[in-house]
């Protein structure tokens, strides 16, 4: 679990707060209030892997 989470956090340091919340809402995640690893989470890897490589 904790290897997740840090690899997780590695992944989110490469996305802007911008490109993560628009994608959260695509996916209809709720982003006020929430920080970019909070949103993450809730995100498909796939759909995070795939802000980083932009």
């Amino acid at each position: 679990m904790t290897g997740d989470y840090m690899e997780l956090e590695e992944l989110v340091k490469k996305v802007i707060l911008k490109d993560l919340r628009a994608e959260a809402k695509k996916h209809g995640i709720p982003t006020a209030c929430r920080t970019k690893i909070d949103i993450a989470k809730d995100l498909p890897r796939g759909a995070l892997e795939k802000l980083v490589s932009k």
